[in-house]
């Protein structure tokens, strides 16, 4: 497995500077410098010449690429001029609130979409079978967005169950001390990855009822519990492990829009605050967790589907 590891993270470093390249050189050619976002609209010709001076935006921009990339292997992710301070301090104080948020959504899908993934292909057919998959066809393509909007205006506005906003805490204490403002934001993640992993478990299931080892268990006359907890339900959860691991930047996407919705004050919406105004530092640092975790969300796939089934050898 050290090999394989090391050929992937060398893969990882390049997909990571590769990722950064393109969003630096797409914000720049957008808008080469955020001077007269930082100093205003009047800013005069000299005021934006000596911002940019300053702050290295009159180099060529190989050599800005350059200077950010050595800032960022030394852990600087850059200065937010709007925010007057550094994006790590910025991403330290709304990383705990997302984490949580995308942590606790994940795991409930998983709890909810394993059983009854297997439930279904069990019950293939029947009634709760087709009940189940044709909700899960209509909350997996339906926007997060719009999910969104649909539970506030049911349990918030015609209900009155939670409010409509997430927890406004700064503090990650502030936030599990208030869980009924959570219930809404957490739900819509869930709710959507119910609906994705449940048919993919529903599908494995299906295909392993099929398998001979499930008959050669039920001829040998193991119980049907037997069958489901010792053969079948290790098997079927493995196209779920890649899955798992391809959803967690989804999860990052995903709070983007959730916390714009509830308001909830995470990476996510700080990249969206930070996009109207045209933070570039906050917005490259955002990319680039984003495609650090796809990296990593696809190596954590890879070894956890390698331990849980020793038919897949990584070499």
């Amino acid at each position: 497995m050290g090999p394989y590891l090391f050929k992937r993270l060398s893969t990882a470093v390049i997909v990571v500077l590769g990722i950064m390249l393109v969003t630096f050189v797409m914000l720049h050619v957008l808008a080469p410098s955020p001077a007269k976002v930082v100093l205003g609209q009047r800013a005069t010709p000299q005021a934006i010449a000596d911002f940019n001076k300053a702050n290295g935006y009159d180099d060529p921009l190989i050599v800005q690429y350059i200077h950010y990339v050595e800032k960022t292997f030394h852990g600087n992710l850059g200065y937010s001029y709007k925010e007057n301070q550094s994006v790590n301090a910025l991403f330290r104080e709304n990383a705990a609130r997302s984490a949580y948020l995308s942590g606790i959504s994940l795991v409930l899908a998983v709890v909810i979409a394993i059983p009854l993934g297997i439930w279904q292909g069990l019950k293939r057919n029947s009634i709760g079978d087709y009940i189940a998959t044709g909700a899960s066809f209509t909350f997996y393509s339906m926007p997060l967005f719009f999910l969104s909007l649909l539970l506030i205006a049911i349990f918030s506005f015609h209900l009155d169950w939670f409010p409509s906003e997430a927890s406004q805490a700064n503090t990650l204490a502030g936030v599990l001390a208030d869980p009924r403002s959570m219930v809404l934001p957490i739900a819509s993640l869930v709710i959507v990855s119910v609906a994705s992993f449940s048919r993919y478990m529903r599908s494995s299931t299906l295909d392993n009822l099929a398998q001979d080892y499930i008959k050669v268990a039920r001829a040998k006359g193991l119980s049907e519990r037997s069958i489901l907890t010792g053969h079948l339900l290790r098997n079927c959860v493995l196209p779920l492990i890649t899955l798992i691991g391809l959803s967690i930047p989804d999860l990052l996407a995903g709070n983007l829009i959730t916390e714009q919705v509830f308001n909830y004050h995470g990476l996510g919406l700080l990249f969206y605050n930070s996009l109207s105004t045209e933070d570039y530092p906050v917005l490259l640092g955002y990319v680039l967790v984003g495609g650090v975790l796809v990296v990593i969300g696809n190596l954590i796939a890879d070894v956890s589907l390698s331990v849980a089934d020793p038919r897949f050898r990584l070499t």
